[in-house]
């Protein structure tokens, strides 16, 4: 049988984000979220939300692109510590030795702070950072030594929402090249995890629709691999509880996370909802 994991990115953002992990762990089908580790709501989210989620599966999502550092930086920082360098700038700088030295140094940071308050079974990150292969090498690496065994890999079949609004976008578009990008970075990435002997998902949806994630984006990527035996397929999300405005993206991820009859067609199309942690 295949196995359906539903990953809350972003948890530990704002007490919103901690709020839709809540009610998507009691009410719906989230069993899984990645907490960053230098955000507002890291505290509320150990001390408040996991307490309350006895089950759930807890992964560090390492994060270079947004918010303070947890360590002193100089090439991944402005003055003030705060993140400002772009994905393009990691990929053109991560093979740098000075670069990468202050990347593992943050890294580690964030990962001890978070494994020093709960049980932690993998590893993602903001935007996508740690698939760029240098980074993605060090993730392994530092996977192993914290005997963290799931690292997450991007490979997302191409497929289309067969109505014209979800496809015929400029944000479509970009997306699409972001798969490109991040499906040719897994073919790398996949040969490094096995040197590691680690686990890692065989497909994510959600990078195609980013931005447009909903029941129906997440029910046409699952039927895309539902002919697989086997195969753990990854969905990544980013809900939050607050609406802000009348389209707010992340809103619409945290209604689906409840949608009954979207569950219903997932245990139809015979995916099992499960973790990190099996």
């Amino acid at each position: 049988m295949n196995k359906f994991i539903l990953n809350a990115d972003d948890f530990g953002k704002t007490q919103d984000f901690n709020r839709a992990v809540l009610t998507g762990y009691n009410d719906g089908i989230i069993r899984s979220a990645s907490l960053m580790a230098n955000c507002p709501a890291f505290d509320a989210a150990v001390n408040e939300i996991i307490p309350e989620c006895q089950h759930l599966s807890v992964g560090v999502h390492l994060n270079l692109i947004e918010g303070k550092a947890l360590t002193r930086c100089k090439y991944i920082t402005d003055k003030d510590g705060n993140f400002d360098k772009s994905y393009l700038y990691f990929m053109l700088n991560a093979g740098k030795k000075e670069v990468l030295e202050e990347i593992e140094r943050e890294f580690r940071a964030q990962i001890e702070k978070i494994q020093a308050v709960t049980f932690v079974d993998h590893i993602d990150s903001h935007c996508h950072t740690h698939a760029i292969p240098p980074i993605f090498r060090l993730v392994c690496r530092l996977a192993t030594e914290y005997k963290i065994p799931y690292v997450r890999t991007q490979y997302e079949e191409f497929y289309i929402v067969p109505e014209l609004a979800y496809v015929f976008n400029i944000k479509f578009m970009i997306n699409i090249l972001k798969v490109i990008l991040l499906n040719t970075y897994t073919i790398q990435n996949r040969k490094t995890l096995k040197n590691y002997n680690l686990k890692t998902n065989d497909f994510l949806i959600g990078v195609g629709y980013t931005g447009m994630m909903d029941e129906k984006t997440l029910e046409a990527g699952l039927r895309t691999v539902s002919d697989e035996e086997d195969k753990i397929v990854e969905a990544l999300i980013h809900p939050c509880s607050y609406l802000r405005t009348h389209n707010d993206s992340h809103y619409t991820e945290f209604k689906l996370t409840q949608d009954k009859v979207l569950e219903n067609k997932i245990f139809k199309m015979g995916f099992e909802i499960s973790n990190h942690k099996v």
